[in-house]
């Protein structure tokens, strides 16, 4: 039974901005997970200069935007280059994302990254001006279906790794009723939902799979804790003892919902093991998290470019070349690793579809 919850927010359209990569801090306010060192404001190699577009949140997402910054200062570092950096803004204009990848071409980039598949359009409408410039999409998509030769578009099964959590979630439900909470209700995001709801729903079929997404369209979705704490706190209070999320920043009010929660309820994190960057407090209300190697993507992209054979069209990641994958930091599905594997065993081989749609 799907529980929608609509949260609703102020757009604000910001003014554009690229640094070198100054120093981000992430939402509590101390330095961002990907790292104490700036890379950007220290890098000023001969090698690739990369342009990286966030998705909103930013760097300091301790998600998403931070995997990519991760697989770019890896980049950075071996091939001796130099970054660019520019974030996206709830509710700004399409304009902005394409005079923010224009920005960076302008000031040198050899490579641009959008992150997110709302820069699938900005990407396809400004490549064609730069044919020079190696364009790069996570989760993206060519919207015209004849793809640009100098665009390369990243995608990830994230539902394999989806249906991985969702048989841990199964596994360690007391309840037998877990939740799942989405940024935005988009075909993108219901992957998540699909893959997750298949893994519960294979280790037992009975369990109730409980399902709220913070905003139907708008993308302040993926950057509203507020609205990320009262989805899962929604599913907690009705009985969810485990949610996992696919919400981007927004995670950081479902991992205080848990902590909140009490004893006995965990959160599921996504993109990155975020075990790694949240507070003492909620570490031991994370289970695993859902890992989508948008760092492997990203540096892969950039060692393409350096070599003098940029990858181009659709480039896919999944668990057959560890492209996505679960986390088991802190211990806690040690108990059950053994047949979350086999399960994966399985998808490899192919004996186990997952959906990609609810």
């Amino acid at each position: 039974m799907r529980r929608t919850t609509k949260i609703a927010a102020l757009a604000v359209v910001a003014s554009l901005t690229l640094v070198g990569c100054g120093k981000h801090e992430d939402k509590s306010g101390s330095a961002a997970s990907s790292g104490s060192e700036d890379v950007c404001k220290t890098a000023d190699g001969n090698g690739p200069k990369i342009g990286l577009a966030y998705d909103v949140g930013g760097r300091g997402d301790q998600s998403f935007n931070d995997s990519a910054y991760v697989g770019m200062s890896k980049a950075v570092k071996e091939f001796d280059g130099s970054c660019l950096e520019g974030e996206a803004q709830d509710g700004e204009p399409e304009s902005a994302r394409e005079d923010r990848l224009r920005q960076m071409a302008d000031q040198g980039a050899t490579a641009v990254i959008g992150v997110g598949f709302a820069y699938s359009d900005a990407v396809n409408a400004v490549a064609p001006d730069y044919p020079k410039v190696n364009f790069g999409v996570v989760d993206g998509f060519d919207p015209d279906k004849k793809p640009n030769t100098n665009v390369a578009y990243f995608t990830f099964a994230a539902n394999e790794s989806s249906f991985l959590v969702g048989v841990a979630a199964a596994l360690k439900t007391q309840s037998h009723q877990v939740g799942f909470v989405g940024g935005v209700h988009n075909d993108l995001i219901k992957t998540f939902e699909a893959g997750y709801t298949a893994g519960v729903h294979a280790v037992d079929p009975k369990i109730k799979v409980d399902i709220a997404y913070i905003e139907e369209s708008d993308l302040s979705g993926f950057n509203d804790p507020a609205g990320g704490k009262t989805a899962a706190a929604g599913e907690y209070d009705q009985g969810a003892d485990v949610v996992y999320h696919a919400s981007g920043a927004s995670g950081s009010g479902v991992f205080q919902a848990a902590a909140e929660a009490g004893d006995g309820t965990w959160a599921i994190g996504v993109d990155s093991d975020q075990y790694l960057t949240a507070p003492a407090d909620q570490k031991s209300h994370i289970l695993t998290s859902a890992l989508k190697r948008v760092d492997v993507a990203t540096y892969d992209f950039i060692k393409s470019v350096d070599g003098g054979k940029p990858n181009t069209g659709y480039v896919t990641y999944d668990l057959k070349n560890n492209g996505v994958g679960y986390s088991t930091s802190g211990g806690f599905v040690d108990d059950i690793k053994s047949k979350i594997d086999d399960y994966a065993t399985k998808i490899k081989s192919g004996q186990v579809k997952v959906p990609t749609t609810p």
